[in-house]
């Protein structure tokens, strides 16, 4: 048995799954230091199942903590960049374009050491040792602990990130470092970011990690926890203590994830609908479709994979115009309950709309029955506006499909959709985050740079591919079950050598502990 948990900014939803089947589930507003919503879940579903401690197998927890430290600027620490790559790139040094008040909380120092590839794996220039020295001997001085190392064309070739974390870590052991190389995108500076992102979480990683291991052993549960990553796949918790960044946009990819498993359907649109916003987005084969654009995450860009998400204000909270006309994106979140006219309070709200329409018994209704008609015609038909119009904005090509409505706000679509095929409205909808969480296999990936001419392209995809299988392994696979879903093969006519970008995703079943050998399995992956 599983139980999956999703820590959202309004709702913490907690599942206990055995096999497809549900056995018990809550919906619970998230408290403010998070961890105890997620213990007080913990308790209505063990109570509601009768399901002893010991025969949960594996806990899967889905949170916003590390986007949300980015976004508000809170829990980062001091870090120290090092870009290896002169003489090129002088110009353009680390941060550069950052906000400048999340520069300031990161209270950062900068070194840009001579060495790195191009893209062909000629070197730019040898490591120099005594600038490395120089540059050990600042943070020293210091006292910075948290270090990311970036270096041209790392997921080419990658000794040069090694050699200078190595050289670090023999003056400064405790040290916490990020190599940009494990990310496995190309492209510098994105790349670069996205590192400094992960490195400043580490110390907190540590904290979120260690609070909710802490509040799973309180309850007796003693299994494997593995935590959502922003692809549809998990990671061990011990892994998120290294990269907690990959947990960015993780809760869209569990509600799609999610909707796969209650439908069945591989390929829909899945419009997500909450407190506050609506996340919609598209499965392709089971698997949330993957922006193609650079993502920025609290102004930051960075070349992380995430899910390709349209997120509107539209959610169960949204406030509605006097007349009906416009909704959102303003929304009383998780003061619905105190501030919506059905609860006592004063503001218009899309849920006292769907009260006074008739089509849920929420509440006190006597609290709207001075709402006129055609307000609640008004408000209906703007509701499903927005929605038609986002939802045209997000199907492939703009051919008809299916939509599966879910999370707790799905009830406010009371008609049909002009933009779809048909819907679905799966049981369990209002917790398929939970549930997209609690069924999310462990998955790899990697991306590298290669010529054909010099490297023949069968041997060049299984060298992509053992490297996707050893992170697979290393965030929680069982390495005998690991498979290749997805491999992408770009070509860049414009440079030499026949140049081809590979990329590679593996994805199989968690197992308790992690295997230290992939080499005879991805024999069979490529």
């Amino acid at each position: 048995m599983r139980i999956g948990i999703d820590v959202g900014g309004t709702h913490t939803d907690a599942v206990i799954l055995q096999g497809d089947k549900v056995l018990a589930s809550t919906k619970a507003l998230t408290s403010a230091d998070v961890i105890s919503g997620i213990t007080n879940a913990l308790d209505v579903i063990l109570d509601d199942s009768g399901i002893a401690q010991s025969e949960i197998e594996t806990v899967m927890i889905g949170t916003t903590q590390f986007t949300n430290a980015i976004i508000e600027r809170r829990e980062l620490a001091q870090i120290a960049a090092v870009r290896i790559g002169l003489p090129s790139g002088n110009g353009l040094p680390p941060m550069l374009d950052w906000p400048q008040d999340l520069k300031d909380a990161l209270d950062s120092e900068t070194h840009m050491l001579h060495g790195g590839y191009l893209y062909d794996g000629w070197s730019l220039a040898d490591i120099d040792d005594a600038e490395v020295e120089r540059m050990i001997q600042s943070m020293l001085k210091s006292g910075v602990k948290n270090i990311a190392i970036a270096s041209a064309f790392s997921p080419i070739n990658a000794e040069p990130e090694k050699q200078v974390a190595s050289k670090i870590l023999e003056a400064i052991p405790n040290a916490k470092i990020t190599l940009s190389h494990s990310f496995g995108r190309l492209g510098l500076m994105e790349r670069e970011n996205a590192a400094i992102l992960n490195t400043t979480l580490l110390p907190f990683a540590d904290k979120v990690v260690s609070s909710f291991l802490g509040a799973l052993k309180k309850r007796q549960l003693h299994c494997p926890v593995y935590v959502s990553q922003n692809d549809g796949t998990l990671m061990s918790a011990d892994f998120v203590r290294s990269y907690p960044a990959l947990t960015f946009a993780s809760g869209p990819t569990n509600s799609l994830r999610g909707a796969y498993k209650l439908t069945g359907l591989k390929d829909a649109v899945v419009v997500d609908i909450g407190g506050t916003t609506s996340d919609i987005g598209v499965l392709q084969n089971g698997f949330p479709r993957e922006s193609n654009v650079i993502i920025k995450i609290g102004g930051v860009r960075t070349n992380f994979r995430m899910p390709d998400i349209l997120a509107i204000g539209l959610g169960g909270g949204s406030i509605v115009s006097a007349d009906g006309s416009s909704i959102g994106p303003q929304s009383v979140g998780h003061r619905l309950v105190t501030e919506g006219l059905v609860f006592g309070g004063e503001t218009l709200t899309t849920t006292d709309i769907l009260v006074a329409s008739g089509n849920a018994d929420i509440g006190d209704k006597s609290k709207i029955t001075h709402i006129a008609p055609e307000t609640i015609s008004n408000a209906q038909a703007t509701l499903h506006t927005m929605l038609d119009s986002n939802i045209d904005m997000m199907k492939p090509g703009g051919k008809p499909m299916p939509v599966i409505l879910v999370g707790g706000g799905a009830v406010l679509v009371t008609d049909g959709l002009q933009a779809v095929s048909n819907i679905h409205r799966p049981e369990h909808a209002g917790v398929a985050n939970a549930i997209g969480a609690a069924i999310a296999q462990i998955g790899g990936e990697a991306e590298q740079m290669v010529s054909y001419r010099t490297l023949p392209r069968k041997e060049a995809i299984k060298q992509v591919t053992q490297i996707a299988v050893q992170r697979a392994i290393d965030a929680g696979a069982d390495a005998k079950t690991l498979r290749t879903v997805d491999i992408e093969e770009t070509p860049v006519p414009y440079m030499d050598e026949s140049s081809t970008c590979i990329r590679v995703k593996v994805i199989g079943e968690l197992t308790a502990s992690i295997s230290a050998t992939a080499n005879n399995n991805s024999e069979a992956l490529v």
